[in-house]
């Protein structure tokens, strides 16, 4: 039996399960955006962290690491079932073709890597945020807290953790140099009509998030 995922969140620098191979790479037609609510590890039911998913763009790459389980049966069903409660706001698998760094890239180096993916839309998809502007973000991401720790340290840790593996995205380098402003407004106090005017923007009584489920001590 073999298992691949690709991760391109915090998976990077905490997978959190035993794998036996972890390849940096690429897959195509992908990007990153910030458009998923966390309500049970970085945020809450009433506050949501933004955290990143996959949006399909043409052309794009996405660049990550690609996990591999080998062996019985029984080791690819603890590290799913991991998977499977860590990633619970994320409402579809899709299975991709990794590309693997320094080989010829019209060959993908392994096919059917399943990667955690959300619907890109608010009807049927309950976690789903959407896109907002960078300021209005970056302020959810600053404020955002819940039982595994903040929001503003899960951008910067895949920040940190893009740049360790030499592929840094740059709307990530742009959104978190946006967070530092925020969090700089707010330890000199001048944020609060900024916060009242985020408060109002970025109201989310309309999302109807599912219930808050056990939390999963990890840095999701």
């Amino acid at each position: 039996m073999v298992f691949w995922v690709f991760g391109y969140g915090s998976l990077v620098w905490n997978p959190g399960f035993d794998y036996d191979e972890k390849v940096i790479g690429f897959i195509k037609d992908y990007k990153r955006v910030f458009d998923l609510a966390c309500i049970d590890h970085r945020g809450t039911p009433e506050r949501p962290a933004r955290t990143c998913t996959l949006e399909f763009s043409e052309g794009s790459v996405c660049w990550g690491a690609a996990f591999c389980v080998r062996g019985s049966p029984d080791e690819e069903r603890k590290a799913m079932e991991y998977l499977e409660r860590r990633e619970c706001e994320y409402d579809q698998k899709t299975y991709v073709d990794f590309y693997k760094e320094g080989d010829d890239d019209t060959r993908a180096a392994v096919t059917g890597v399943m990667v955690f993916t959300s619907t890109p839309d608010k009807e049927s998809n309950k976690y789903y945020l959407g896109p907002a502007p960078l300021e209005e973000m970056a302020w959810q991401i600053a404020t955002a807290h819940g039982p595994c720790g903040n929001n503003r340290d899960y951008i910067f840790l895949l920040e940190k953790a893009l740049f360790n593996i030499g592929h840094e995205d740059d709307f990530v380098i742009k959104l978190a140099s946006e967070v530092r402003k925020v969090l700089a407004a707010l330890k000199v106090g001048s944020s609060s009509s900024m916060e009242k005017n985020m408060t109002m923007r970025m109201s989310v009584d309309s999302i109807p998030l599912l219930p808050l489920v056990e939390a999963i001590s990890m840095n999701s």
